[in-house]
């Protein structure tokens, strides 16, 4: 375990592009923030077969503030990140209530909204500290993730998985991934 959490590190900490979002996020000063899903998920998928970037639908931010669970603020944050970089897709989601929309009882922190996240290789985020460091939460751990794995978490619905997976059409864009 020790060994991949040291790659993920590595990989990330390594590339400039990513370490710059992170930045830029952690700058923004957000309780219990981090970036996650195809951020780090693409990242490593791409690594492991050879690409150099596959292009990202958006950059998933997430935070947890019990105080300010709006969405109308997270839409600030969108258009804050937006006017520092505008190359990039940013979406914005307070964690503190995402449980409402899923159906879910309410979250603690992000590493617990996560860990219902679709799949156990995008139920991965990271994030820098003040020493620019990264440190990572991945609730079902980071196996599937390397291994090339895509499995549904223990609490996803798996009809919403399955049409998920034939939708995203992952396996022509990474053809070494087993699909679960």
């Amino acid at each position: 375990m020790q060994k991949l959490e040291n790659k993920l590190i590595e990989i990330i900490e390594s590339d400039l592009w990513m370490t710059n979002i992170l930045k830029t996020v952690r700058d923004l000063n957000l309780n219990d923030c981090w970036i996650g899903a195809g951020f780090v998920r693409n990242k490593i998928w791409d690594k492991k077969h050879g690409k150099d970037r596959t292009e990202l639908n958006d950059i998933d931010v997430i935070y947890f503030d019990k105080l300010n669970p709006s969405k109308k603020y997270d839409l600030q944050i969108e258009n804050k990140l937006k006017n520092i970089n505008s190359n990039l897709n940013w979406s914005v989601k307070n964690q503190a209530r995402m449980h409402i929309r899923n159906g879910h009882q309410p979250y603690t922190n992000c590493k617990h909204a996560i860990s219902f996240w679709p799949e156990t290789a995008t139920a991965v985020a990271v994030r820098l500290n003040s020493k620019n460091k990264v440190k990572f939460i991945a609730p079902h751990g980071l196996d599937d993730l390397f291994n090339l794995i895509v499995r549904p978490t223990p609490k996803f619905d798996l009809t919403i998985y399955h049409t998920r997976i034939k939708n995203k059409r992952w396996k022509e864009q990474w053809n070494k991934l087993e699909i679960v």
